[in-house]
Formats: C-alpha cells, sequence, structure tokens
C-alpha cells in the first residue's frame, strides 16, 4: 500500500503501528517494526509518510474488553493470561482523535507515538468489568489464569531507549527520531522478503526479520517451525540462477 500511495502521488500516508513493533517477540510485532522503517525510507516529493505507534484500544476489535463482557454474560469464568500482565490502553474517540492530529504534523518520515498514559493490568480491568456488571470477583465470576501465549509478553513498551523522543505541539503526541533508511535499502529488504515468502521459508524470513530487526526475539515455537526448512536451498539456487543469467547477459 505504500508503494502505491508512493506511486500515485498520494498527499499523505499514515502507517498505523503498534507498541508491539518495541523489542518484537512475536510475527505482528516485527513485521509492524519492519513496516515502520519502511515508512521512514520511502521518501518522495509528493507523498508525506507517517506512523503513528501506540497501544490497545478498549472495544476495538481484538479487545479483550468485549471477551471478558461474553465471559461475564455467561456466567464466567473470566480468563486471563497471567496475573501481572499489564497493557496500554485508550478508549476508540481518543485513538482516532489523536491519530488524524499526528497525520497533520510534522513534515514526512516520522513516527509519532501517543501518549497512552500508566499501563492498566489486565487482571485489575477483568475485576472492573465484573463489578460494573453487578458482580464480585471470584464469588460469582472465577477468574482464571491461562498462561502467556507464545510470543506474548508480560508488559509492552512504546518505544526503545535509545530512540530519542522530542514534544509536538500537542500534550499527547510524541515524535521519535527513527534515524534514516535510503530507499535502496528498502528496495533490497523487500526484494530478499518476497522471495523468501514466494519459496516459504520460514527459517529464511525469520533470519531476515532478525538481520532487518535484530531486538526482534522468536519464539520457541516459531524457532521450531525454522527447523523443518532451515536448509531448503531453494531461494540460494533461485538467486544464482538470476546471477548466472545475468552475468550470462552481459557476456553477450
Amino acid at each position: 500500500m505504500a508503494l502505491v500511495a508512493r506511486q500515485f502521488g498520494c498527499k499523505t500516508f499514515v502507517m498505523i503501528s503498534s507498541d508491539k513493533a518495541v523489542k518484537p517477540t512475536n510475527i505482528m510485532g516485527v513485521t509492524k517494526r519492519i513496516a515502520e522503517l519502511i515508512n521512514l525510507g520511502l521518501q518522495h516529493e509528493h507523498t508525506r509518510y507517517v506512523a503513528v505507534r501506540f497501544g490497545n484500544v478498549l472495544g476495538s476489535n481484538g479487545s479483550v474488553v468485549p471477551v471478558f463482557q461474553q465471559q461475564i454474560a455467561a456466567g464466567g469464568p473470566v480468563t486471563v493470561t497471567h496475573p501481572e500482565a499489564q497493557r496500554y490502553f485508550m478508549t476508540i474517540p481518543e485513538a482516532v482523535q489523536l491519530v488524524l492530529q499526528a497525520s497533520s504534523m510534522g513534515v514526512a518520515n516520522e513516527i509519532f507515538v501517543l501518549e497512552m498514559g500508566q499501563p492498566i493490568r489486565i487482571a485489575d480491568l477483568a475485576r472492573n468489568l465484573i463489578r460494573l456488571s453487578g458482580l464480585e470477583p471470584d464469588r460469582d465470576i472465577r477468574i482464571i489464569y491461562t498462561g502467556l501465549r507464545p510470543g506474548e509478553k508480560l508488559f509492552e513498551e512504546l518505544m526503545l531507549a535509545g530512540e530519542g523522543v522530542k514534544p509536538t505541539s500537542h500534550p499527547k503526541i510524541r515524535v521519535l527520531d527513527g534515524g534514516s533508511i535510503s530507499f535502496g535499502q528498502v528496495r533490497l529488504w523487500l526484494d530478499e522478503l518476497s522471495a523468501l515468502v514466494e519459496a516459504k521459508n520460514v527459517h529464511g524470513l525469520v533470519k531476515m526479520f532478525q538481520l532487518i530487526v535484530p531486538e526482534y526475539k522468536p519464539s520457541k515455537e516459531v524457532l521450531a517451525l525454522c527447523e523443518v526448512d532451515r536448509h531448503d536451498m531453494a531461494v540460494v539456487y533461485r538467486r544464482a540462477r538470476e546471477e548466472l543469467g545475468y552475468s550470462a547477459g552481459n557476456i553477450a
């Protein structure tokens, strides 16, 4: 989508990022971070590229709130991954307003971070929702802990220690110094990733993710998947054939 926006000279392209892009431990997080970096490298005279990074939005698709409400309505139990799990939250209207504000700020190729306040314990959120339903936690509705899922963290972060953060004209929006990425580098990444996806080489993809995002720590479940095709040479052979064809063309 970002390349199409560049091709047709869209005025502004806004990418919705996530706190999962910081020190990612799952595929969603690392691909969000790679998308941020691609955004930084797609400099164009006609298109402003902006990324906005924030946490969870209450009541949105995938939010825990509707899940908890359904579990409470069914009489429980309410399932929480871990008693100490914490997340950042904001409401849908606040998130929409701040994203629109951020999209109109800056010059181009910037990553904005929304002020999310203090993180909230998921267990506390579940207890509050039970009480708002007129019930008592652990008496009327049980809370059970299911354990963290593969690639899931106890808490998320909104920025890396090395990312310089600066204030903006809006008190709830900050801008990060994401560094500079050339379009040539972006093109090399995309070519390599496209080849690995076409070859369905999970091992190669994870290695490429780690090359682009060194702080990415894949889960043991993803590493187990990598073992299946770590010796798949399809991409290597394909690249060799392409180079051979290029050399032959130069000779001709």
